[in-house]
């Protein structure tokens, strides 16, 4: 028995040097270009200062080459002066590895104090259009299809002024039209701001900082209808979906929970119980949180829960979820069983420990190495800058948590076996994955408080194992064919994937699907259904290419 346990760690720890060998993530940032700057206050004495940070990867221009969409911050005090406001960026991808600002001459470089983006085609005319969120106004952009964007903001029915945070596109009714839901975080009120470091909520660990969310009133949720004539209409009393307990509503994602055709929603709440919205098929929702096992963690406690990530990563068939969370709290996997309920399994995952002293934001489950299973990871930063080194082991800035799948429900950190730039710390928040350079395999971009974006690039991963990128384009259904739910065997194992608007924290990730095949010499078979509930096979299809179907 014990040759067996030292047989199966040595097994382990082959694995990880297999993973690890050949495989880097390098940020490329600087040397492609991007030289945007997020900045905000240098204290980060009020939360609406901590939250920013939202990017996109998609191509606006229809060039078949991802851009980058970055929003930025601003602080109390500028706002309160009427400084103007840094600015956002709109990096095009030139197809040699460099990008150019284009922001101003595209319109989007000022859309207010911004917090995230979130990317969809709404009007279903070809062209992809940015909704950004922001503590204000949120701004809705139309692509004109001639590389700028028309603010569309007012006349479309986006006027609230709250402090909103995620959103995401999903069809709810099913008619073709992509809806929105908007979250939104804390009542938070600059002519009447909260005394900094004053007040129970107003410390930690003995430390004056930031006050909230606890303490501060909540804001409430927002969920619009397309109505197909570029207005929207807000349905969220109408919808069932009202956020009467106005909790902290950070990130957000459409998803068919019960796996029955029809949008569901998650709603990452901040120190509260998170939502989750089943649909009803009749244009209203029933908030089934708790039920679901979604709401809270297996200690029955709520979390301070930030960015979100599906994916079915034990290839069992069903979509699993995982949330970040705020230090002192584990990052939340929530398996999905055969009965349809969730389960919280992170210490199973062993992926718990690691994560306690972080502070996660953005976060995807991916497949780094193109083996066929979904690898994990999550990027992180403290929202205290008084916390640096005010005792051991604190810090504000954090290093990236990379976790490799062990192919048995495990997970290992290897985060220091992928390069030094995972180990570099940074206060980071928002993130988005795509193959910007169309090699095969997916690179990540991080938008960083007060610094540089980190743009890093996957080296190695196409040649780890064989792979496909999948482009769905609905007819009748939604263009971006957002709900849609594919299945692709390959090799004699089944994974699948949806397509999702809405991704990791505040942010959106390039809308193709990205399978890793591993040794894999063909596809045997995809199947789709789309969001119309049409379903169709494709069979016999080559490796290591980007394919689109259209419905």
């Amino acid at each position: 028995m014990k040759l067996q346990s030292i047989l199966f760690a040595l097994f382990l720890s082959l694995q990880s040097v297999w993973a690890a060998d050949g495989i880097t993530f390098t940020d490329v940032a600087k040397a492609a270009g991007l030289n945007f700057v997020n900045k905000s206050s240098k204290d980060k004495k009020y939360i609406v200062e901590s939250m920013s940070g939202g990017t996109a990867f998609f191509d606006f221009d229809n060039d078949g080459k991802l851009d980058i969409y970055l929003v930025n911050s601003h602080s109390v005090e500028d706002l309160r002066k009427s400084a103007p406001r840094p600015p956002a960026a709109l990096y095009r991808n030139l197809g040699n590895g460099k990008f150019e600002d284009v922001a101003a001459k595209a319109g989007v470089a000022d859309p207010g104090w911004a917090m995230g983006v979130s990317v969809a085609d709404y009007d279903n005319d070809g062209w992809d259009d940015l909704f950004v969120t922001c503590f204000g106004s949120c701004k809705l952009y139309r692509n004109l299809g001639n590389g700028k964007f028309e603010d569309v903001s007012g006349k479309a029915g986006f006027t609230s002024k709250r402090f909103f945070t995620g959103a995401s596109w999903g069809d709810y009714d099913r008619d073709g039209k992509l809806d929105l839901y908007v979250s939104a975080y804390v009542d938070f009120d600059v002519e009447h701001l909260p005394e900094f470091g004053k007040g129970q909520t107003c410390r930690y660990r003995n430390l004056e900082v930031q006050c909230g969310p606890r303490g501060l009133p909540g804001a409430a949720d927002v969920l619009y209808h397309n109505n197909g004539d570029g207005t929207f209409t807000d349905v969220t009393a109408k919808a069932k979906v009202e956020d009467k307990s106005l909790y902290y509503g950070l990130g957000v994602k459409w998803t068919d929970f019960d796996d029955d055709g029809w949008p569901d929603i998650f709603v990452a709440n901040d120190a509260t119980p998170n939502y989750a919205y089943r649909n009803n098929h009749d244009g209203t929702f029933t908030e089934v949180g708790f039920a679901l096992g979604l709401a809270v963690d297996e200690n029955g406690l709520e979390q301070g829960c930030m960015g979100i990530t599906i994916g079915d990563y034990d290839r069992d068939g069903r979509l699993d979820l995982v949330v970040t969370n705020f230090a002192e709290q584990y990052n939340t996997f929530y398996r999905k069983g055969a009965d349809g309920n969730f389960t919280d399994v992170t210490t199973a995952t062993k992926t718990a420990s690691s994560s306690l002293p972080m502070v996660g934001w953005g976060t995807r489950l991916f497949d780094y190495d193109n083996d066929g299973w979904l690898d994990l990871l999550v990027i992180n930063g403290h929202v205290y800058p008084q916390l640096e080194g005010a005792f051991p082991g604190a810090q504000y800035p954090q290093r990236k948590l990379f976790y490799r799948n062990l192919r048995n429900g495990t997970f290992e950190e290897i985060a220091s076996q992928l390069g030094p730039a995972l180990m570099e710390r940074r206060v980071s928040r928002g993130s988005a994955w795509g193959d910007y350079d169309e090699d095969g395999d997916l690179d990540i971009i991080v938008n960083e408080i007060d610094g540089a974006p980190m743009l890093l690039r996957n080296d190695g991963g196409n040649k780890a194992g064989n792979w496909l990128l999948l482009k769905l384009q609905g007819t009748k259904s939604n263009r971006n064919a957002v709900g849609a739910r594919v299945r692709l065997k390959a090799d004699g194992l089944t994974q699948v994937q949806e397509i999702c608007a809405g991704d990791s924290y505040l942010s959106h990730s390039d809308w193709r699907l990205h399978f890793g095949l591993g040794n894999a010499k063909t596809i045997d078979e995809i199947e789709i259904r789309w969001p119309s509930g049409k379903t169709e096979k494709k069979a016999k299809l080559a490796i290591n290419q980007a394919l689109t179907f259209t419905e």
